[in-house]
């Protein structure tokens, strides 16, 4: 499905919604001699996956803001499902495979990639077309379907998830940039950032069974934060959704997101996804329950915006 009009909207007006907003809220800021520094967030639109994640990088002063000399990097995608990119299930695995090569250009001493999938791992992380792309960029590949490769880790802000068992790349890690693709979710109606974080633990059920949204929240709360949140728009599953039935669930929107602050990018997304179908915010009660934990803001008046068209 090809929204013809959806292109001749600008960023502009596709947040002007989100960016309206009166509401104030309290979020973890960064301090500089005493003076809070707004989070940024870049919004491109009109270009490839690659394309527009150089405009997004250039327009937060370069991916060595994020990313230093010698650290150990984790990239975290959406390599849930064994769909095609065409199906949108997945993160574009161009984007994975350039945010790769950004990182080792930067420095980074290593670059590893992984999901917790749904559908066998092997098969998915194929059919992704994300292994090849990310082997290739120079990143190392690896399996997250045995619980040995998990380590407990506690979650004292957390609501209902008390405790989770988090991959050890990621608890070994330096940094890591969260790669989620935007789609519609059955359960979390929608996943984004927040949700993408279910990839990174090893028991899932209890998710399930005690408060999706409640739970998606607390593990955000997990002291290692991502870096950068890359939301990759440029093809979403507006519909039947996480897996999907076929391409026709699908829209090529052309779109990216970044930021630092987790909240912040999925209003954003949320916002583009209402371009294509109608989601209001508090039907996605992670975010809301997220914001109220105090990691990142709904109101992006107190974020710094960059809307940007290729």
């Amino acid at each position: 499905m090809e929204r013809r009009d959806f292109l001749k909207t600008t960023l502009l007006g596709t947040l002007a919604g989100v960016l309206g907003s009166s509401a104030t809220h309290s979020v973890e800021g960064e301090t500089i001699t005493g003076v809070i520094q707004k989070k940024p967030l870049v919004a491109v639109m009109g270009g490839t996956p690659v394309e527009m994640l150089n405009k997004a990088l250039e327009a937060l002063g370069g991916i060595e803001k994020y990313i230093k000399k010698g650290q150990k990097v984790v990239i975290k995608p959406n390599i849930a499902w064994d769909k095609t990119p065409e199906e949108a299930a997945n993160t574009n695995p161009s984007l994975v495979a350039e945010v790769v090569k950004k990182c080792l250009a930067a420095g980074a001493a290593q670059v590893v990639v992984f999901d917790h999938t749904c559908d066998n791992w092997k098969a998915t992380y194929v059919r992704s077309g994300i292994e090849e792309a990310a082997r290739k960029a120079g990143a190392k590949v690896v399996a997250a379907d045995l619980e040995s490769y998990y380590e407990e880790v506690t979650l004292p802000r957390a609501v209902k998830l008390k405790k989770t068992k988090i991959h050890k790349e990621l608890i070994d890690c330096d940094v890591w940039i969260n790669m989620p693709i935007l789609k519609n979710h059955g359960g979390a109606k929608m996943s984004v950032s927040m949700k993408n974080y279910m990839g990174i633990v090893y028991d899932r059920e209890y998710f399930h069974s005690n408060d999706l949204q409640q739970c998606i929240a607390d593990v955000c709360t997990w002291e290692k934060r991502p870096v950068l949140n890359i939301v990759d728009a440029y093809r979403i599953m507006f519909q039947n959704g996480p897996r999907g039935k076929s391409a026709g669930d699908t829209a090529l929107i052309k779109s990216l997101i970044i930021s630092p602050d987790i909240v912040a990018a999925d209003t954003a997304a949320i916002s583009l996804f209402n371009q294509v179908k109608s989601m209001t915010i508090d039907q996605v009660g992670h975010i809301g329950k997220g914001e109220a934990l105090g990691i990142g803001t709904t109101d992006l008046k107190n974020m710094d915006v960059k809307q940007l068209k290729i």
